[in-house]
């Protein structure tokens, strides 16, 4: 894996954001809307092979970078996004 094949996009209609490794998948974090319009994520999960590299962080913090920039709020359900949170607290506004 080169650093520069490696991108994270939203995948609006899967209703996740990715992370690629040229056109692969290697790693996603999963939401869906509440009655409210938050963005519930419930899962996030990287590849085995691609473990280690920080790609987790890389993939949640465009995620939520994304949703404040749609104005939107989440819950966090994923523990990983939910730690992710508690260690970056300028996303906490995200959260209710």
């Amino acid at each position: 894996m080169s650093d520069s094949s490696v991108t994270v996009v939203h995948n609006a209609e899967k209703q996740r954001y990715e992370v690629r490794d040229d056109d692969a998948v290697v790693g996603y974090t999963q939401y869906h809307p509440d009655d409210d319009g938050r963005l519930v994520f419930d899962h996030t999960e990287i590849d085995k092979g691609y473990s280690g590299q920080g790609l987790g962080g890389k993939l949640v913090g465009f995620a939520l970078d994304d949703v404040r920039e749609r104005g939107k709020r989440i819950v966090a359900i994923c523990s990983y996004v939910d730690k992710f949170i508690e260690k970056h607290p300028d996303y906490r506004d995200l959260t209710d």
